[in-house]
């Protein structure tokens, strides 16, 4: 569900102190039900291996088929355009003992570098010719006292043409992007990310219901 850009500033994140130069894009947050203040690194190590645009629905597959593809005509994505040619990567601008947490080394199937990730929040970067765009990942207390995910886009795009292109794919982030990665991520944390949870309480079992339809049908042969 997308929340307002306040809930990311009020929070007391590392990542304020090497992002002023970016915008707010989007905050959202994701539901990680039966969770506990000390499950931000198993969420996030889920996280990493469930990028996989293949298993999402076919609007999200088109959508990002025509971006890859145009990035290939265009030469949006070459080393060039990208972190450490075009722009400087963020890791860059962190000190020595917070750039150490990073661990590009474990498994990841998404497009972005790690920046860094401590017990509470993460971040994760991507540079092309349209767009430096850090992602923000947070783990936060909710009022009833559970943990929810936060994940704030923060943006620098690239000119004048960095700016249209944005505001250009705006409606399918909003429309199809971010609706399909709400629920691949909540199904992720059901599926894969409280490593100590033994039974779905009647909360997970509604949430995996709206998220996978198809959840707990039978089929007779």
């Amino acid at each position: 569900m997308r929340i307002p850009k306040a809930t990311h500033t009020e929070q007391p994140w590392r990542i304020h102190e090497f992002t002023h130069d970016f915008r707010i894009e989007d905050v959202w947050s994701f539901r990680a039900p039966d969770a506990g203040p000390d499950d931000f690194p198993v969420m996030v190590k889920a996280l990493k291996t469930a990028y996989d645009t293949r298993r999402e629905p076919a609007a999200v597959r088109f959508l990002f088929a025509v971006r890859w593809k145009l990035g290939d005509l265009l030469g949006w994505d070459t080393p060039g355009a990208g972190l450490g040619g075009r722009v400087a990567a963020l890791c860059d601008r962190l000190p020595d003992s917070l750039a150490r947490t990073a661990n590009d080394a474990a498994p990841c199937t998404d497009p972005f570098s790690e920046v860094y990730q401590l017990d509470n929040e993460a971040a994760r970067e991507l540079g092309n010719k349209t767009v430096h765009t850090i992602m923000h990942l947070g783990w936060v207390a909710t009022d009833d006292g559970g943990y929810e995910l936060r994940m704030a886009a923060l943006v620098k795009p690239n000119g004048l043409f960095g700016r249209l292109y944005m505001a250009a794919i705006a409606p399918f982030r909003y429309l199809i992007v971010y609706p399909a990665l709400t629920r691949r991520w909540e199904r992720t944390w059901l599926d894969h990310g409280h490593a100590r949870r033994r039974v779905e309480t009647p909360h997970e079992e509604k949430l995996r219901a709206r998220i996978d339809p198809d959840h707990g049908r039978t089929t007779t042969v």
